[in-house]
């Protein structure tokens, strides 16, 4: 059971586990003893083998637990309370529109998202509006309605670059680094919509109830990720 004595941080599964544990050990997050007294690195507490559903940890002096969680279901914990902080991608936040403190862009994991369409086609097709693959349908529906195009949004969760291909969609909306997936797929970029990258977001009443260990926080990461990597 969590210890609303500590404060509470969301962590995401996955790619951006291993830099995000590294970033916080950097500004003093260190894992708590376990019963014999022995600190492990935090990279191990944090480790998706375990089963622990709370790991225990600390900053500053003061207790902090930390959530493994799905990185869509990071923001709306932050948001509703149930922690206090939390690192999310933008591409998430843009999408779920949630309403979070945003006060450090952490550098991690950036990338582009982009419009994509079959390399070399820039043709509408006749009768229909064109048809958008996206995990990101409310992004892709914004963004061309701003554009003032009607398109018909088709929401994938997986293998969007199949969509153009097999002809479920004329264009897809998604997440690239280098584009390579892309074009070893017969598709190239048609335009870029944002820059994308991790940030560390914090619930609003949190954020002022708790000023002094998140501000705490929030200064080490701004200076850690400023200073030369030694």
């Amino acid at each position: 059971m969590i210890s609303r004595a500590a404060l509470v941080m969301a962590v995401p599964k996955g790619r951006t586990l291993g830099p995000v544990s590294k970033l916080l050990t950097k500004v003093g997050v260190t894992a708590a003893p376990d019963a014999k007294g022995t600190v492990a690195p935090l990279a191990s507490v944090l480790s998706e083998d375990s089963r622990a559903l709370i790991r225990r940890a600390s900053f500053a002096g003061q207790p902090l637990d930390m959530l493994l969680l799905k990185p869509d279901d990071v923001p709306t914990y932050v948001e509703y309370g149930a922690a206090d902080l939390g690192i999310a991608g933008r591409d998430v936040l843009v999408e779920r529109e949630v309403d979070v403190y945003q006060p450090v862009d952490l550098g991690i994991g950036k990338c582009r998202m982009v419009v994509a369409g079959k390399a070399g086609d820039h043709s509408v097709p006749a009768g229909r509006m064109p048809r958008v693959a996206t995990k990101f349908p409310r992004t892709a529906a914004a963004h061309f309605a701003r554009k003032g195009i009607q398109v018909e949004v088709v929401n994938v969760q997986g293998s969007v670059e199949l969509a153009p291909l097999v002809g479920l969609a004329d264009y897809i909306v998604d997440l690239v680094e280098t584009g390579t997936t892309l074009v070893e797929n017969g598709l190239e970029v048609k335009e870029d919509i944002a820059k994308v990258s991790t940030m560390l977001v914090a619930n609003r009443a949190s954020y002022k109830l708790r000023g002094d260990v998140i501000g705490a926080l929030v200064s080490g990461l701004r200076d850690a990720l400023t200073k030369p990597s030694s």
